[in-house]
């Protein structure tokens, strides 16, 4: 009982924080934001022709040489310098501009958009569909559903991706969500700290990474038994449905390969943000997708690589908020027993005969080969 309160806290918790986060991505925010996303969408095409028509701003210097000068310095053009810094020579970065109207505009609120409606979504399903039950009873007996190291693997990820979650949506929220209710000296201490955890857990979340695709990587890849699975909606929606499958089903199949591909650009572009300038990871990528007929710049400055790279950073890392709170979801208020899956690694047998047969039948037809006396593999339940 007190688990299940528990789950239910988190889930109003991580409820009324992405509503927050929305109210307030949605709201004024005061002068400081930063502009409005209209001017956002319009400041690349001002950059590219005249953004000034001309004039230098205040009009100290006239319209003609003087104006021409802003307007050439406003579009990139660099002088010298004597220090090491090649940086220094470009006075003004107008890229910063849109990358900053970026992520005060459309990111943030499409960000707030996209978590607070899966939340939304998920809360709909619920009070439609309700728990989806073990059908046919507990049996009380169960199955090895998950090894040891297999659930080390998943929460040496999961508890990793949670801090990284956390302190990640502190930066790009918490100067509008938190900094009101807790105040200047408790928000700097937790950003600070935040910014530090974010750097260290990030390693941990590449070892759990790895981890996880050494380990289900073949039993992730495609088969037959997934088209019936999807066709038939996983029996999500309707009772006494259940399509069979193998040890994973083609919705973990597909949160897998998410969590895989999304994870492994969120480390790379997270390492470039961590050691700064060293890494060009933009230009080369851009490049390559002009083959296929795209034409994405590829003479990138080490700033502009950056502004790439932090970007992309942060829409990956909502994409993957708004996949963990689906897969929270379904793994612990969504479905009764498939906690024990990452918990105690033991699973009811009902239960798996009703999510994976295939995988159930498969076991089975391996411990008749091997011990035909005895099923090794069910153990009474506790």
């Amino acid at each position: 009982m007190r688990l299940g309160i528990g789950r239910w806290a988190t889930f109003g918790i991580a409820l009324l924080f992405f509503v927050a986060t929305f109210l307030y991505s949605e709201s004024n925010y005061g002068p400081s934001f930063g502009p409005s996303i209209a001017a956002a969408q319009q400041t690349p095409s001002g950059l590219e022709s005249n953004p000034t028509a001309g004039n230098v701003p205040g009009g100290s210097r006239g319209n003609n040489a003087g104006g021409t000068i802003w307007n050439n310095i406003r579009n990139g053009a660099e002088g010298t310098v004597s220090i090491q810094d090649d940086k220094a020579a470009r006075l003004i970065q107008s890229e910063g501009q849109i990358w900053r109207n970026f992520r005060s505009g459309p990111l943030m609120k499409y960000g707030a958009w996209a978590m607070l409606g899966i939340v939304a979504l998920l809360a709909i399903f619920f009070l439609v569909r309700g728990r989806i039950k073990i059908e046919a009873g507990k049996s009380g007996t169960t199955i090895t559903r998950f090894a040891l190291i297999e659930r080390i693997g998943h929460w040496t990820l999961a508890s990793s991706f949670i801090i990284l979650a956390i302190s990640g949506l502190n930066t790009l929220y918490g100067r509008y969500v938190l900094l009101p209710i807790l105040g200047p000296d408790a928000f700097g201490a937790i950003s600070i700290w935040g910014k530090i955890a974010h750097n260290y857990v990030g390693f941990a979340f590449m070892v759990g990474l790895v981890m996880v695709f050494v380990m289900w990587v073949m039993n992730n890849l495609p088969t037959k038994t997934d088209i019936a699975w999807i066709f038939r909606g996983g029996g999500m929606f309707s009772k006494h449905s259940h399509p069979p499958a193998r040890k994973f089903n083609a919705g973990q199949k597909i949160l897998f390969w998410l969590v895989i591909v999304i994870g492994v650009s969120l480390s790379t572009t997270g390492i470039s943000l961590m050691f700064p300038f060293e890494i060009a990871l933009f230009a080369k990528t851009f490049a390559f997708m002009n083959f296929f007929g795209f034409e994405l710049p590829t003479n990138l400055t080490v700033i502009q690589e950056m502004q790439f790279a932090q970007a992309w950073h942060a829409i990956q890392a909502i994409a993957m908020v708004v996949v963990i709170i689906a897969h929270i979801y379904i793994g612990s208020v969504g479905m009764e027993g498939a906690f024990g899956a990452v918990g105690s690694g033991e699973v009811d047998l009902n239960w798996a005969r009703e999510h994976h047969s295939i995988w159930v039948e498969e076991l089975e037809q391996a411990e008749k080969n091997t011990e035909p006396s005895g099923n090794v593999a069910e153990a009474p339940a506790e």
